[in-house]
């Protein structure tokens, strides 16, 4: 096959030109609930290739694929089990991926040579109208170069991928603004793999108790496991609340606070996940407030550990893989 020339992106919200240009063995980003995914045909080995490619990522991270619906699963994996199922039935579309066995039909290369795959149907109304025009998933993990901060709004990916990849379907800010919870069905009781938009109380509300797996490795078992991960080119370090105080206003430093409580620390070098302490919101900004801060002239960004409960979770964990530690 002759080699594309390379295209500056343009950013748009024509779905029907993303269709076409990814039925051309192209790059697309596509805004998802979560995080914006830079999108290619997942039986097209050439393509999925170039996702690897644009975002210089390591060949034994596997990729996420995403589908247009719950029936649709069935054509790539060899069997849903019954509490995957109920997930599903619950949850998508949404935040939710899970870890089924995979078909042939799946490359090797989106599954990194593993028997399974990760699959979710994202819910955003012009990734799922894509979806629905195509006649194949989407291999798709975040639309940022590897191990850098996910991106949340399609200027994000213009920054970094533009010159990379042929359209951006710019669908506004994702809802979540973090990562897919990874859920797994390889033994009796399911295990969470990665912390995500998807709650664990939610889960469990559906399923029962559920493992949690999230050891950090260099051979994940699904997207999103490796120890460093969602990082800023500044150093991160994560701090305690009352760490976060202690300091005062350095100009030199950048702060980000989970909520409001902290009076005595304010200043464009500051930001507030969420200045009422709400969860989800905090999730929506986490992502974009460290790109603003990594952009900014302080030397090193402080960001506070938020409660091990609901999304602070899932919001802690990429702190710590951006942080490495």
């Amino acid at each position: 096959m002759q080699k594309k020339e390379s295209v500056v992106s343009i950013i748009g919200s024509n779905v029907e030109k993303a269709g076409l240009l990814l039925n051309d063995g192209q790059l697309v980003a596509i805004p998802t609930e979560t995080v914006y995914g830079l999108a290619a045909n997942a039986l097209d080995i050439q393509a999925v290739a170039g996702i690897f490619a644009a975002k210089n990522r390591p060949t034994f991270d596997p990729l996420i694929v995403h589908v247009k619906s719950l029936d649709a699963v069935a054509e790539y994996v060899t069997e849903i089990p019954e509490k995957a199922r109920e997930l599903a039935e619950a949850f998508w579309p949404g935040p939710l991926t899970l870890l089924l066995p995979k078909k042939s039909i799946i490359p090797e290369l989106v599954t990194s040579g593993l028997p399974t795959v990760a699959v979710r149907v994202p819910r955003h109304p012009l990734t799922l109208a894509l979806l629905q025009s195509l006649e194949f998933p989407l291999a798709a993990p975040s639309a940022n170069p590897f191990g850098y901060i996910s991106p949340t709004t399609a200027q994000h990916v213009e920054q970094q991928l533009g010159s990379k990849i042929a359209y951006i379907l710019d669908g506004g800010e994702c809802r979540v603004g973090i990562e897919s919870t990874i859920v797994s069905f390889e033994s009796s009781t399911p295990k969470v793999l990665r912390l995500g938009g998807l709650r664990l109380e939610d889960i469990e509300s559906k399923i029962g108790k559920v493992e949690k797996s999230l050891h950090s490795s260099s051979n994940p078992l699904a997207p999103g496991m490796l120890k460093s991960h969602y990082a800023p080119q500044k150093p991160l370090f994560l701090c305690t609340k009352a760490e976060m105080t202690e300091p005062g206003n350095d100009k030199n430093v950048g702060y980000l606070f989970f909520d409001k409580g902290h009076e005595r620390i304010e200043g464009e070098n500051c930001l507030y996940l969420s200045e009422t302490g709400d969860f989800l919101e905090a999730a929506q900004h986490l992502f974009d407030y460290l790109r603003k801060l990594d952009a900014s002239h302080v030397q090193e960004i402080r960001a506070e550990i938020l409660p091990e409960k609901d999304l602070g979770r899932a919001i802690n964990d990429r702190l710590r893989r951006a942080a490495a530690v």
